[in-house]
């Protein structure tokens, strides 16, 4: 059986992946969040988080939003058989030219991961998802490290990933406002797709996910 390594957006723990369902020949496995070290980059923190994989047999990454982000660095360095990346970007000049702008300009310091939790809080009186993970992601926005949160929107704008192309296969949302579809290179779409459509829009991801995972071919 193969397993299938989940890394969870910013914030989020596996929990963000509750509808997700794999091929039964596949077992899924949760990377945790680790504590990242003073100064350090993306690079090196997603180097740290593949001490959690056995990278000795084959294996699949999959990455929602930032964990994508740690997917491709990881990627590059220990080969899995396929990178799958949900609501994410496979490279820096994916991310919007204005998050940097922004995070350079100071204004990330009166925005803050306190005012990002109330939006995050908010922002479920206008979405789709159920009430039950309306609950969950209101209670994921409330337990934010914000000593995590801080580094790890550093770590974002100054990420520059080399020009190595690896293949990766990108499901993203059309309507997804944090990492708009038009600055990525996503193969699959879902339309109307928000950046946490791993709750509402599920049967779809898991329609592609079960596609590209009975592939006899990797990647």
């Amino acid at each position: 059986m193969m397993k299938v390594y989940f890394i969870p957006g910013l914030a989020a723990d596996k929990k963000v992946f509750r509808h997700i369902r794999l091929p039964d020949e596949f077992e899924p496995v949760f990377l945790e969040w680790i504590t990242p070290r003073k100064g350090e980059i993306l690079q090196e923190y997603a180097y740290r988080m593949a001490t959690q994989i056995d990278i000795n047999e084959p294996y699949i990454l999959i990455g929602l939003s930032f964990g994508g982000m740690l997917a491709v660095e990881i990627a590059k360095k220990y080969s899995p058989r396929k990178v799958i990346l949900i609501a994410s970007i496979a490279h820096h000049h994916h991310l919007p030219a204005y998050y940097r702008a922004v995070y350079h300009s100071g204004m990330h310091r009166v925005i803050g991961p306190n005012m990002l939790k109330k939006a995050v809080y908010f922002k479920r009186y206008f979405t789709a998802e159920s009430g039950e993970d309306k609950q969950l992601i209101r209670q994921m926005a409330k337990d934010m490290d914000p000593v995590f949160i801080t580094w790890a929107i550093k770590a974002i704008v100054d990420w520059k990933t080399d020009d190595q192309e690896i293949p990766v296969h990108h499901i993203h949302g059309t309507r997804d406002i944090i990492l708009p579809l038009s600055y990525t290179k996503a193969q699959y779409t879902i339309p109307g797709g928000g950046h946490l459509m791993i709750f509402d829009r599920a049967e779809e991801i898991n329609r592609i996910l079960h596609s590209l995972l009975e592939k006899k071919s990797f990647p």
